[in-house]
């Protein structure tokens, strides 16, 4: 979906109890509707003035942010970042998961040996992550899977990555249910992640690569 201002808040893909015991419904509710529509009440305010950028999508608000003046440019960069990057971890995730599937599986398993493998390096890298940010996993010019975190609210686009998943690891996606318990957050996103979607965004990764071949 092809978004640019007027943002609007996209609808859960899912109700708000839906991820429940691993995500808490009031977690999912402040998380969602408090949250993240202060990104995008933010993002449509920094940028009503200026009407020469209203048709400019999320994408390239983050990767052509330079373009943008001085006066605005570091905190649309921060919000579109926080827009971007929730939705993307809001639809990573469904109360009905499947393991990884065709393409996506095999990169997983040529990178990690097997998916408790994977998940274990996810853990341990989650879990160290200092402060707040994102643990991504992406794919690069090639295809290639790369895991690796980011700070606050930057995103791969600037990289040259494509996502596949995201785990928010701000204390609010998980404080009210977790607590200082990050460890058990990161275990219980594992029950929900949507391996569909991911490989969906990989697939669209791998055509991406194709193409810049072709080229």
């Amino acid at each position: 979906m092809i978004q640019h201002y007027p943002f609007t808040l996209l609808p859960l893909p899912y109700l708000y109890d839906s991820l429940e015991p691993y995500v808490d419904m009031e977690t999912m509710y402040y998380h969602h509707d408090k949250h993240l529509q202060t990104y995008v009440d933010n993002l449509n305010r920094l940028l009503k003035p200026w009407t020469e950028y209203h048709d400019w999508t999320l994408e390239r608000l983050i990767l052509d942010n330079r373009e943008l003046p001085e006066s605005i440019r570091e905190d649309v960069l921060k919000n579109a970042g926080g827009v971007y990057n929730h939705q993307l971890f809001f639809a990573g995730m469904t109360p009905n998961p499947t393991l990884p599937q065709g393409r996506l599986e095999r990169a997983l398993l040529l990178d990690f040996g097997n998916l408790d493998a994977f998940y274990e390096t996810f853990y341990q890298m989650a879990l160290k992550l200092f402060g707040s940010g994102y643990l991504w996993l992406a794919a690069d010019e090639r295809g290639k899977l790369v895991l690796f975190p980011l700070p606050n609210q930057e995103t791969p686009l600037p990289k040259n990555l494509e996502p596949i998943i995201n785990l928010d690891l701000w204390e609010h996606a998980y404080y009210l249910k977790h607590q200082n318990r990050r460890a058990d957050y990161i275990r219980d996103w594992f029950h929900v992640i949507n391996w569909n979607e991911a490989g969906r965004r990989y697939e669209n990764a791998l055509l991406d690569a194709e193409l810049r071949k072709g080229n």
